[in-house]
């Protein structure tokens, strides 16, 4: 007797961009202003579908979360490493934040952690975790960077390179808050060489 093994239904969508489309839904409205009928039509599935390969909304928002860290969503970081001169890596990094903040409206504005994520921490389990490991990380790539550069000579030897990527990190919050109440692009670039020159310093 011949016995046929049955096939599943083969997914019709692309698990990775749905979840790039879930994160531009929450990070432009929100984890509370997100519904389930706004999830399901960026993400292009159906509501059972939706339950059935990522889990209710909040087991969503986490795994949209770690896909955003994930895949390495931080052009700020990027720039700073990918500068060989500290004062213009510094610079550099500052000002692709002000780029990711003041984008053009219809697009979501500077981090998704800390444009989103942060707001709602107390309330999705595992999100206070995943911040403070990208607050970690994030950090510790700057942190990295600053010890290169003394390595390199270009900063003094007993720089506190964990201290100012503290600062830099903070800073970066900064911008982000002034952008999101309508401050200009050219305003907040004037400010650059003197955030670079209080983390040099």
């Amino acid at each position: 007797m011949n016995v046929t093994k049955r096939v599943g239904r083969p997914k019709i969508f692309d698990e990775d961009l749905a979840l790039r489309s879930a994160v531009d839904v929450f990070w432009t409205k929100g984890y509370d202003g997100t519904s389930i009928k706004d999830l399901t039509k960026a993400m292009g599935i159906n509501s059972p579908s939706l339950y059935a390969t990522y889990g209710d909304k909040e087991t969503l928002f986490v795994k949209a979360i770690k896909h955003y860290m994930d895949n390495g969503n931080c052009s700020p970081l990027d720039a700073l490493e990918g500068t060989s001169d500290i004062q213009d890596a510094v610079g550099s990094f500052f000002n692709e934040i002000i780029n990711l903040s003041t984008q053009e409206e219809g697009r979501p504005r500077g981090c998704f952690l800390s444009s989103c994520v942060a707001t709602c921490v107390d309330s999705v389990e595992g999100a206070e975790k995943l911040m403070a490991a990208a607050i970690v990380e994030s950090e510790k790539r700057i942190a990295a960077r600053l010890e290169q550069a003394k390595e390199d000579g270009q900063l003094h030897h007993d720089f506190p390179s964990e201290s100012r990527a503290r600062l830099m990190f903070d800073l970066r919050q900064g911008i982000v808050f002034r952008a999101r109440i309508g401050t200009p692009s050219k305003i907040l670039r004037n400010y650059i060489k003197s955030w670079v020159e209080c983390v040099l310093k």
